[in-house]
């Protein structure tokens, strides 16, 4: 079932398809308006997220709940393409926050056990997965604010990097980077992509090549995060700083949006079987084969 809504997803022209979305009818607009009627906020959940929309102010919170360190499981990233699509259906909802349930961690990244010793279609499976929630994220319409509330390391720190800003604990314990080199795994061209556009292409090498993981105050210098805050007060920043956003014209943030990012979603949207069949190689050859023992999420 999960496959075939997965299929699904991947008809969603997010924002590749922005303009025919923009030039559709009134009257087409006018078939939709009863899915939007609905009660003023309203709450879905899953085993691994919630998602909370407030209707009234059209921002929904969605809350990362997959103990002990919201790792990227199939499960997980199925779930979370569900919940987008959801949300990016529903024109009501402009904008989203994301955050984490977990305390100290934002998301440990990939996770490694459902990987392991896997065959290698569910290996295929998992990263299609992976790529579909990168490419939900990246080319959403809607305005999406990361709340890092605790340490994001490769994948997490994947995730955050999709949306629009990133707000961060102030917290020296934590910490966020694309780390994969440390653990022997070499990050996807998708991946140095997205850092690229996010930090620069001198910052990413360097990154990239050493396997870093910035603390805050690091991640702030080079531009990896936009803003630091007291602990506590994450989430209720981001839900300040949407306001700003919100305030925007639609169209115009998302064309402008749509033109920055466009280039980087085409390209993996064009290689997206080299990518799988690139995954699924190199993770039989034993490209995971320097992992630690302790591997719940951590790629």
């Amino acid at each position: 079932m999960k496959m075939a809504l997965r299929a699904c997803l991947r008809t969603k022209p997010g924002l590749t398809g922005l303009l025919s979305q923009l030039s559709c009818s009134g009257h087409a607009a006018a078939r939709r308006a009863p899915a939007l009627v609905a009660q003023r906020s309203s709450s879905s959940t899953s085993q691994k997220i919630k998602v909370d929309f407030d209707q009234s102010s059209g921002v929904a919170v969605m809350h990362m709940q997959s103990p002990p360190v919201n790792s990227l499981s199939l499960e997980f990233l199925t779930d979370v393409c569900i919940a987008l699509e959801k949300l990016e259906m529903d024109k009501s909802c402009r904008g989203l926050v994301v955050t984490s349930s977990q305390p100290k961690v934002f998301s440990a990244g990939l996770d490694i056990l459902d990987m392991y010793g896997k065959s290698p279609e569910h290996c295929a499976e998992f990263w299609k997965a992976v790529q579909e929630m990168w490419l939900k994220f990246y080319g959403s319409n809607m305005i999406t604010i990361a709340a890092v509330n605790g340490s994001s390391p490769a994948g997490g720190c994947l995730l955050s990097m999709t949306c629009d800003y990133r707000i961060m604990a102030d917290n020296p314990r934590y910490s966020i980077g694309l780390n994969e080199t440390k653990l022997g795994i070499v990050a996807p061209f998708w991946f140095k992509d997205t850092m690229v556009n996010t930090v620069g292409h001198r910052a990413t090498e360097m990154a990239l090549q050493l396997g870093l993981l910035y603390s805050p105050a690091e991640a702030l210098k080079i531009g990896l995060v936009d803003q630091l805050v007291h602990e506590d007060q994450v989430l209720t920043t981001a839900t300040e700083t949407m306001t700003k956003w919100l305030a925007i014209p639609d169209h115009a943030r998302q064309l402008t949006k749509s033109m920055m990012r466009k280039p980087t979603i085409d390209k993996l949207a064009a290689n997206r079987e080299a990518d799988v069949n690139n995954f699924v190689k190199f993770h039989h050859q034993g490209l995971y084969s320097e992992v630690p023992g302790d591997v719940s999420g951590d790629a």
